[in-house]
């Protein structure tokens, strides 16, 4: 199955958690983590309609990186394989190499 977003929304797979903190501590699988802030983008919507009935082409694209507000997105299941549906304005921006 997939998912095709509808006007702003994106389509986001979270990126896996840092294994180590920043003073070098090792999180075992068990250790409860924070809610991820950063992610893949998988699938994203056609635009944002204005209100002259125009549409804004959506700034990001599958298989950029995203960093994004903590708490903004919803988390749905698809397939058994977990997604976040945000709006694009939650983006704060692109991770480049």
């Amino acid at each position: 199955m997939r998912i095709r977003p509808l006007f702003d929304k994106v389509i986001i797979k979270s990126l896996p958690a840092d294994e180590v903190t920043k003073s070098g501590i090792v999180l075992p699988d068990t250790a409860e983590r924070e809610r991820p802030e950063k992610g893949e983008v998988v699938a994203v919507g056609p635009g944002k309609q204005r209100d002259n009935g125009e549409i804004t082409k959506p700034s990001v694209k599958v298989g950029d990186k995203v960093v994004f507000r903590k708490y903004s997105p919803d988390e749905i299941k698809v397939d058994n394989v977990d997604y976040l549906v945000i709006s694009e304005s939650d983006i704060v921006g692109v991770l480049e190499d």
